[in-house]
């Protein structure tokens, strides 16, 4: 595994930060979820939570807390994928979308869970 010199280096944050656009996308464009403020809004948050905490937990510059703070973002991605189902049973998005969104959103949860991994087996 590469060694990070910036958490703009990590893949898995590259992709949630597009997961982030697609998402602030998808929300601005659909009338009914401009409608549904609540949903809206925790759904963006649950996704920019991704990205926000591996880049805080890259920060702390110890391996332990990029751990616990990956944690959080893995977590942050279950909570997405589990708005996502209501977004997709409430008719805000198609399946397409709910597709592209769910396997993003998995592979990113994914790559946390192999950086994890690696950053463990090297405390």
């Amino acid at each position: 595994m590469k060694t990070f010199k910036k958490f703009e280096d990590i893949d898995a944050w590259q992709k949630a930060r597009l997961l982030n656009e697609k998402v602030y996308e998808i929300t601005n464009i659909n009338i009914a979820f401009n409608k549904d403020f609540g949903l809206r809004d925790q759904i963006r948050r649950s996704c920019i939570s991704i990205s926000s905490n591996i880049a805080e937990g890259f920060e702390r510059e110890t391996h332990k807390e990029f751990i616990r703070f990956l944690f959080i973002a893995k977590a942050s991605s279950g909570e997405f994928r589990s708005q996502l189902y209501l977004a997709y049973d409430l008719s805000y998005i198609n399946k397409v979308e709910f597709e592209k969104l769910f396997d993003a959103v998995n592979e990113i949860s994914k790559m946390i869970y192999g950086l994890i991994k690696y950053l463990k087996s090297k405390l």
